[in-house]
């Protein structure tokens, strides 16, 4: 097997037409650069230089070597320029899985910020239930998740992005639409629609009416925001959304009431590989729906 570093002393040698000027060059002795250039030689089976002169030149094999010296060179450098770049967050490739509620208020914004600041990072992103996006972290298939928690999971580490807080949806001529705020106790009795699948996001809105004292009663379940503010306008109940769920609009024939006594609220936060080697990219993701959070 040729011997790559040889290759580039034999490229110094070239470039500068004798083994005195390409010891120069390397800081290496003359006697070291024939001895590398004799092992060189020996590897390829072939003379690879003739003398000319007080100098030498390049025989048809050297003169190949030399042509690969060159490119092995540039490669060298486009790699080491590469994994620069990468290692200050400047290129790379993250996966990130997200919910949809999530996706208008945080993905959006952090995606247009790290892009603004680092176009070189290239984002997949993928819609996924919010119940258990985790596998896909936890086996490297996503470098972040968004979830509703917290709960311990082994091998991955949660990031709290933000509380959001479930608002009192009822029909514009109900017996409550006009009061400031609402305890949740005030809907112990009413039928309820509900906005949820079965998961971590209805059991943090299960987990407010126990503690404060009642078991919703739910009439009718659409597992969707725009159908269950649609069910609360006809007037089949009152529901709970979440603040998030509620940022493309509200529709007509329903009015929105914060909710005090306990407040039921989901935990946002981003799952990531608790073995992970460090990513800047990820970090800068991180950051920058930190800020969307903020403003959210």
């Amino acid at each position: 097997m040729l011997d790559v570093r040889r290759m580039q002393v034999l490229r110094a040698v070239v470039s500068s037409g004798s083994v005195t000027g390409a010891a120069a060059l390397l800081g290496y002795t003359p006697s070291a650069v024939s001895q590398q250039i004799a092992a060189l030689e020996k590897e390829a089976r072939t003379e690879l230089l003739e003398r000319v002169g007080r100098g030498v030149r390049p025989t048809a094999a050297g003169l190949l070597l030399t042509e690969y010296a060159d490119t092995i060179s540039r490669q060298v450098a486009e790699a080491e320029t590469a994994l620069a770049d990468l290692l200050a967050g400047r290129t790379g490739r993250l996966a990130v899985r997200y919910f949809a509620t999530a996706g208008a208020s945080l993905v959006a914004p952090a995606v247009a910020r790290l892009r603004a600041e680092h176009p070189g990072v290239q984002i997949e992103l993928k819609l996924i239930d919010p119940e258990d996006p985790l596998p896909d972290v936890r086996e490297g298939r996503a470098d972040l998740a968004l979830v509703v928690g917290p709960a311990a999971h082994e091998g991955v580490r949660l990031l709290r992005l933000l509380d959001d807080p479930y608002l009192a949806v009822l029909p514009e001529g109900h017996r409550l639409a006009g009061a400031p705020e609402l305890g949740l106790s005030d809907l112990a009795e009413e039928p309820w629609v509900g906005s949820e699948w079965p998961g971590p996001c209805l059991d943090a809105q299960l987990a407010a009416c126990e503690a404060a004292g009642f078991r919703p009663r739910f009439v009718v379940e659409s597992e969707d925001y725009v159908t269950a503010q649609g069910f609360v306008a006809a007037g089949l109940g009152v529901s709970l959304i979440p603040r998030l769920g509620l940022r493309n609009g509200v529709r007509e024939g329903v009015v929105v009431r914060e909710l005090r006594a306990p407040e039921p609220t989901r935990s946002i936060h981003a799952a990531v590989r608790e073995t992970a080697p460090p990513q800047p990219a990820l970090r800068a993701f991180i950051a920058a729906m930190r800020a969307a959070a903020e403003a959210a």
